[in-house]
């Protein structure tokens, strides 16, 4: 019988990849898999913890369900005490793409959990859950709650118009959650799994945590691990937080990257800046040691000049230059999110097809999942931390040429302005 401890399902590939980086910090032997493995490759993994990458913060709630239900068979095998359905800090979703309550109620469905929780805030990443209200750090340090955020609010796809997370999931239809406020979490952690024993003795399954703090999330944790041992799973909904919080009690291992990894391959950096945020902007202006290549909407939807935009990309990489190609703010493409994603990962790939590079990055969640999947690779492992919410993975693939790729997979909303630098520098 194949058991995992810790189970999580990320609901894009960026923000799967950061929870991966948090568990193995933690010195969990983790693996990120990019579709559900044979149960038995799994078993000589040897592994603590795994994750499954998905594509759900971009779908439709049907399509949500459905992967889900397809997911379901490999979860009930792996028998995980703990269920970690992974989302945005930011919670950015809405009951027509990306919705957390569908897949909440589905994961019901199949597994029936003791437990529902959700950890409503990411104090490391400037998030932070208040009385039932998120909010978090904007681009210029200052905290907005978050339908006032100037980035949030304005979002292309998923824009956040209510900030009480009770509300904002009950239009998703996870709905009656109980809210455990600062006070509560405040108090010691055994009060606290007192507290929630009697709510789960009066009929409540559904819960809020507020956490402004890391020693929050300790608390939140320390209480969270008397449940899940019947039999029957925690389902754990939020951020990367929600491993911190499961982890706190564990000391952090060095990083990987100076004993265990392979030397790295040569040749020049490729990023794919697929993120229109205001912070990957800044990113992208920053990024001095690139030759920065704006793609305009024509380059996309424009064979012929599709194809000269790739050819200038490969010509400068074999010349021995970085290349940032990167989305415009401002331009109208005239695509829903999912369909710019998967064209910016077309072209993307057509570049990697035609030159290979020493390491990978990509801005943007859509993004990152759709062309990880594009490129062949079937798992990731964390390798070092590069910014926070921000990791450096190493690929497998069945592929040689691709076999052991160093990634950089980044949210629009996260990591310095320097990053793409450093990475590159890093790597």
């Amino acid at each position: 019988m194949v058991s995992v401890n810790y189970v999580f399902i990320g609901d894009d590939f960026t923000g799967a990849s950061d929870t991966l980086a948090t568990l193995a910090r933690a010195g969990r032997r983790v693996r990120l898999f990019l579709a559900p493995p044979d149960p038995g490759a799994i078993a000589k993994e040897n592994l603590d913890a795994i994750g499954f990458a998905t594509e759900f913060r971009a779908l439709a709630p049907d399509a949500i369900a459905a992967g889900l239900d397809a997911l379901a068979p490999v979860l009930k095998v792996l028998s995980p005490r703990i269920l970690h359905y992974k989302v945005c800090s930011t919670f950015d979703s809405s009951p027509d793409i990306g919705s957390i309550g569908r897949a909440v109620s589905v994961l019901e469905h199949h597994l029936a959990p003791a437990l529902v929780a959700v950890v409503g805030g990411q104090p490391s990443l400037g998030r932070y859950c208040a009385f039932g209200n998120l909010f978090a750090r904007g681009p210029h340090g200052q905290v907005h709650r978050i339908d006032r955020h100037p980035v949030m609010r304005n979002h292309p796809v998923t824009p956040m118009t209510e900030a009480d997370l009770r509300h904002h999931l009950a239009k998703q239809g996870l709905e009656d959650l109980r809210l455990i406020a600062l006070p509560v979490i405040k108090a010691a952690p055994t009060a606290l799994a007192a507290h929630l024993e009697d709510l789960m003795r009066a009929g409540e399954r559904h819960i809020l945590f507020d956490a402004c703090s890391q020693a929050h999330l300790a608390t939140i944790g320390s209480a969270l691990v008397h449940f899940g041992n019947d039999g029957r799973p925690l389902l754990v909904i939020g951020a990367s937080s929600v491993a911190e919080a499961l982890t706190a009690g564990e000391a952090p291992r060095v990083a990987q990257s100076s004993t265990s990894r392979k030397k790295g391959k040569d040749g020049p950096c490729l990023v794919i800046a697929g993120s229109r945020s205001e912070i990957t902007a800044a990113q992208v202006r920053a990024a001095l040691g690139f030759k920065r290549m704006p793609i305009r909407p024509m380059d996309l939807s424009h064979e012929t000049i599709r194809q000269r935009f790739i050819a200038h990309c490969v010509e400068a990489l074999a010349a021995g230059d970085n290349v940032l190609a990167h989305l415009v703010p401002d331009e109208d493409y005239g695509l829903n999110g999912a369909d710019l994603a998967r064209k910016l990962a077309n072209l993307a790939a057509a570049i990697l097809d035609r030159q290979a590079v020493r390491a990978l990055g990509i801005a943007g969640g859509d993004t990152s999942s759709i062309l990880v999947r594009r490129l062949g690779f079937s798992s990731l492992a964390f390798e070092n931390q590069l910014d926070d919410g921000v990791a450096i993975c190493t690929a497998r693939s069945a592929d040689p040429q691709r076999d052991g790729t160093r990634l950089m997979l980044k949210g629009g909303q996260v990591g310095s302005e320097t990053v793409f630098d450093r990475f590159m520098t890093t790597t």
